[in-house]
Parts: structure tokens; C-alpha cells; sequence
């Protein structure tokens, strides 16, 4: 009989040599027999495995962030022509700047895991992908390089000084990785010595300022080989900085430790970096001229961050689902990173994991401090902007990339730039401005995001807790209490010069509605019955009740509010405007009539 390797038989059944070392360890896999420290796997049993294989479908890489495991153990979407076209263009440092939970640090450890010069193959994990269709002039390129790999995704500390100590001991692990360093004899008896200060944690500040460069250049000597050096989410640590009062000394570090690494530095081969925000060069990146800058706004790779509609319909085919299509493009589509449309591929994995029951899943983990420090400085407009995106409009605004956290201090405007960046709007249209920046009309992508949108971002307008009471008296159909919180509201935000005519009282109710648009889809002036009808609410569910609004408004002061709202009810049931919800097939329908005059309302409502 036949036997194979661990190796050789995790590459058939394309599982890493760990996994298939446990399982037989576990006694999992029939036949496997140890060889003093080596197990032997018999043919027949691999063979039970692959028909085994093709019945049980992979799981699916909930929180999965390690390129071997994810691309092997795991359903994986094949990124790897990331690699191609960068090795078109090769670019000497690259900055990818996407939301959170786009895949960013998925894709540096791809990158990681290719170009990495190991004591073992690992051309396995991507022989199966499209990488390896692209021809020698690419796999070429695999395993042949030194790698230094940082990751502060995890820097979220609230002083200087548990940062300072945070990053020296990521440092420290990042040399401890290569202790082949310690006793190599292509360096000097200093180097060494240096190595091993920086490795133990002793070293001073001003040596972990340049540690990229250490690093780089004693790889170098090393392997004779320049280095790869891949920083993953490298602003967080600067976020924290600026919500924490510690921006000017982390700056000042990382501008030294970035520059030391990327700037010049002939030990270096190619450098790879991403974060949420591009800092502009003038704080972080000084004089750093090889910087190539890849933005949500930008074409090159922007199907690598993300998932493509076909990825989405393939996914959705390989599980069973491929009916539920329409309802992931609803809730998680709608991002357009340069030309490509995009889903969210943590809110996809994750709805498909709860056998497609749809739900915000993109919540923050960071902080928002940043968005109500904004917000407590923006105007009126831009509150009402705000609450207007939420009911669907977009807004026209001027996006700087390059925008720096300081400067949300003195520019409210930035609050849009920001929230496209970090994932809370997307671009419908660009028009490219000279300086490099854009004129983009932006809007809320999804479902999804309107929900995180209201907790994240309006829940800092200190306006929300009036909106929630809003939306209990509109779904409860309390009539006394809707027309009380009304009156509150026109007392405190309408000019006694608003409130000359209906279209005006229409739009207040449209934008006040805005905040039941993820539980129901929010139509205005449309026809129903006999006519149309001034605003429905047509529930997501068909279980929960459906609204139907009819405003009147009282051209003098001697008309009868009451009356008004009565008539107002008395059209909806003439003109049959409930047609279309009980056609959907809405059985509880709230009608409500409400009359305005100035800062007055009178609300009735009726089943």
C-alpha cells in the first residue's frame, strides 16, 4: 500500500500540515501510522477523505485573519491577483486605505506568506490560485524574500506611554521572529549585539525609531536579499493619539520609525502599509517621495478589498442560498471603491454563517470619538445634512483623502470625508478636483449601514433620544403623544416664517421618518388607490404595522385644526391609499392625519 507525508498529504487534501497532524494525533484518519517522529498516511484512507470532501462544504472564515489557515481550512475568495498587479507595477511603497473589516490584514499576510523566504515550501498555498495561473514571471517571485510584519490593530491604548510600550514589545516579537539573526555569522559582533537589545526589550528610544531600518539591513547582510516590510493598520495607534491627547509624540515616533524603514533605505525592497485615513505626507510621511497612495476613490486594486458581486453569487451558490441575492445586495452592497462595486466582506461571511438571517454585523470596535468630535462643532446644515442621508438624499461635498485628524478640529466639512473613508457613505458620483481631492455626491450604501449609521454617528448629534421617542410614538400609533413631541419640536426648531405652507410641514415629516428607514422602506407622494398619498411606511416585515400620513395645512387662523386632521384622515379611506400595503400584504395599517398651522399640529390616527 502507498503512503504519503504529512506534507504530501496535506497538499492533496489541501488542509495545512498542522491540521493533519492533529487529526492524527486524534486518531481521526484511518490508517496513519508513526514512524518515530513522522506519521504516514495510507492512500485509501486521503482517497475517503476527498469524497468525503466533496460533500461537506468548508466553513466559513468567520474573524479568519491568517492567509495558510483561511485559504486552506476555510471558504476562501482567491485575492492572490493582488500580488500580479503589483508586480506589474511595482510600486516601492504601497498604501491601501479602506474601511475596517475590508480584508486589509488578510491581504498583508498574503503578501506576507508569497514573498516570504521560509525553511519550508509554501508555494502550496497558492498553487490552487490564480496567481499561479499568471506564469513564472510571477511565481518567480515566491519565497524569495526577507519579511518584516507589524501589525498595530491592536494599539488602542489611552497614553503615550502604553502605546511607547505596546509597539516596543510588537518590535520585539518582529526581531524574536527572525532569531536566526542572533548567531548569524553574516553579521558582526555589534550587530548581534543590537539585535538582541532589540529583541530583549533593552534597547533605547531612539533605536526603536530606527528599528525598521535595523531590521532591514540585518536581514539583508543576512539573506543577501532586500527586505519586504508590511505595516498593517498603521494609523490606529495615531488615531488613538489624537482622541487621547498624545498626537504630537506619537506622531513625532512614527514619522522617525516610518522614515527609517521606507525613506531611502537601500535594505528595503518594496514596503506595504494600511490604515482608515491616508495621513498627509507633511505629518507622518515627510519627504517620503516613494509613497504610492491606493484610496476607495482610487481604480487600482479596488476589487481586492471587499467582495465583487460575483464573488457574493458564487459564495452564496457553494452554500444553497443563491436566492437570497437581492437581500445581501439590500443590506451589504453599495460601496464603490474606484470603479469596482463592493460588498462588505465581514457583514457577507457573517450572514451567510446565520444561514442568511440579515443583521448589522458591522459594528465598531474602535473608537468614535473622532465622529462626536466633529459633530460638536458642525452647524445646523450639516446636522441636517446628516439626518437627510439617512432618509436616502445625497449630498454634494468636497473629499480630502489626506485629510489629518487635527484638522477635524477646525473644519467641520471633514465630517464627510471621514465617514466615507471609515465605511459609513458611499460614492455615487466623483467629479476629480485639480488639487488631487474630489467632488463626490455621497449617501448611505445599505441597510446595514443605516443602522450603524443612527447608533454611531446621529447618536453624537444629542439629537437621537428625540428621534427614538419619534419612532415609539409613530409605532405605537400614539396619536397624543406624536402631536405633543411635534409641537416640542416646531417650538424649538421652525421659524414662525417656515410654516406658510403644506410642502413645508411635508418635508419636516419626511426627515422626522428617517429614523424608522431601517425597519421600513419610506415612500413619498406616490400613487395608491384613488391618488396620492403625502408619506407611507411600508414594513421590512409584513408583520409589524405599516403608517399612511395625510398632512393638511390651515391657510388662516380661524380653521379647525381637528377638523383638518379629521379630513385628512377621511381622504385616506376615500381614496383607498392603503391599496398598495394590502396588496404587499400588510395587515395592521396606522392612518394618520395631522393638521399644522405655524408652531401648532393637531394628530389623529385610525386603523
Amino acid at each position: 500500500m502507498k503512503y504519503y507525508s504529512i506534507t504530501e498529504a496535506a497538499g492533496l487534501l489541501k488542509i495545512s500540515s498542522r491540521r493533519l497532524q492533529q487529526l492524527c494525533t486524534s486518531g481521526e484518519i484511518a490508517g496513519a501510522e508513526k514512524a518515530g517522529r513522522k506519521w504516514r498516511i495510507p492512500e485509501c484512507s486521503i482517497s475517503a477523505m476527498l469524497g468525503k470532501s466533496e460533500n461537506q462544504k468548508k466553513p466559513l472564515p468567520v474573524g479568519i485573519s491568517d492567509y495558510k489557515d483561511a485559504s486552506t481550512e476555510y471558504y476562501y475568495v482567491d485575492k492572490t491577483l493582488l500580488i500580479k498587479d503589483f508586480l506589474d507595477k511595482k510600486p516601492k511603497v504601497s498604501l491601501f486605505t479602506r474601511p475596517r473589516r475590508f480584508g486589509k490584514t488578510l491581504n498583508m499576510d498574503m503578501l506576507r506568506v508569497f514573498f516570504e523566504k521560509t525553511d519550508v515550501d509554501t508555494s502550496r498555498y497558492f498553487r490552487d490560485k490564480a496567481i499561479w495561473t499568471c506564469g513564472n514571471s510571477y511565481t518567480n517571485y515566491q519565497g524569495k524574500y526577507p519579511v518584516i510584519h507589524l501589525s498595530f490593530k491592536d494599539v488602542k491604548c489611552t497614553s503615550w506611554q502604553e502605546t511607547y510600550s505596546m509597539i516596543i514589545r510588537l518590535i520585539a516579537l518582529e526581531f524574536r521572529r527572525h532569531i536566526e539573526l542572533e548567531n548569524s555569522e553574516k553579521l558582526n559582533k555589534y550587530e548581534r549585539e543590537q539585535f538582541v537589545a532589540l529583541a530583549d526589550s533593552t534597547a533605547d528610544a531612539s533605536e526603536y525609531q530606527l528599528s525598521l531600518q535595523i531590521l532591514s539591513l540585518l536581514l539583508h547582510k543576512h539573506y543577501g536579499k532586500e527586505a519586504i516590510i508590511i505595516i498593517d493598520e498603521y494609523d490606529t495607534p495615531i488615531q488613538q493619539g489624537h482622541t487621547c491627547g498624545f498626537y504630537n509624540e506619537v506622531i513625532e515616533f512614527m514619522r522617525n520609525f516610518f522614515s527609517g524603514g521606507l525613506k531611502d533605505n537601500s535594505h528595503l525592497a518594496y514596503g506595504f502599509l494600511t490604515g482608515i485615513l491616508r495621513v498627509a505626507k507633511k505629518s507622518i510621511f515627510s519627504g517620503l517621495n516613494n509613497l504610492v497612495v491606493y484610496s476607495i476613490l482610487d481604480k487600482p486594486y479596488s476589487q481586492y478589498f471587499g467582495f465583487t458581486k460575483d464573488e457574493v453569487e458564487q459564495m452564496l451558490t457553494y452554500y444553497g442560498y443563491q436566492e437570497k441575492l437581492t437581500e445581501v445586495c439590500e443590506w451589504y452592497d453599495g460601496y464603490l471603491f474606484g470603479n469596482t462595486e463592493i460588498f462588505n466582506p465581514w457583514s457577507v461571511i457573517n450572514y451567510v454563517s446565520e444561514e442568511c438571517f440579515p443583521k448589522a454585523f458591522w459594528q465598531s470596535t474602535g473608537s468614535n470619538d473622532i465622529i462626536g468630535e466633529i459633530i460638536s462643532s458642525a452647524d445646523d446644515d450639516i446636522i441636517k445634512s446628516l439626518y437627510q442621508l439617512l432618509n436616502g438624499d445625497t449630498v454634494t461635498s468636497y473629499v480630502d483623502t489626506s485629510v489629518i485628524y487635527p484638522k477635524v478640529q477646525s473644519d467641520p466639512y471633514s465630517i464627510y470625508s471621514f465617514l466615507l473613508v471609515a465605511g459609513y457613505l458611499k460614492v455615487s458620483k466623483t467629479y476629480p478636483q485639480n488639487d488631487g481631492n474630489y467632488m463626490c455626491e455621497i449617501a448611505i450604501p445599505n441597510k446595514e449601514i443605516a443602522f450603524v449609521y443612527e447608533k454611531e454617528v446621529l447618536d453624537k448629534t444629542g439629537r437621537t433620544s428625540f428621534a427614538i421617542e419619534i419612532r415609539q410614538a409613530i409605532f405605537t400609533g400614539n396619536a397624543a403623544k406624536l402631536q405633543k413631541l411635534l409641537e416640542k419640536f416646531m417650538l424649538n426648531s421652525i421659524s414662525v416664517f417656515d410654516g406658510t405652507n403644506e410642502s413645508f410641514y411635508h418635508g419636516m415629516m419626511l426627515g422626522l421618518c428617517a429614523v424608522l428607514s431601517n425597519q421600513y422602506r419610506i415612500k413619498s407622494n406616490s400613487e395608491s388607490g384613488y391618488g396620492r398619498f403625502d408619506i407611507s411606511l411600508i414594513p421590512d416585515k409584513h408583520t409589524n404595522p405599516g403608517f399612511i400620513f395625510e398632512f393638511k395645512h390651515a391657510k388662516t387662523n380661524n380653521q379647525d385644526l381637528g377638523a383638518l386632521a379629521d379630513e385628512a384622515l377621511t381622504q385616506i379611506d376615500e381614496k383607498k391609499y392603503d391599496t398598495e400595503m394590502k396588496t404587499l400584504g400588510v395587515a395592521n395599517i396606522i392612518k394618520i392625519g395631522i393638521a399644522f398651522r405655524g408652531k401648532k399640529a393637531v394628530v389623529k390616527q385610525s386603523n
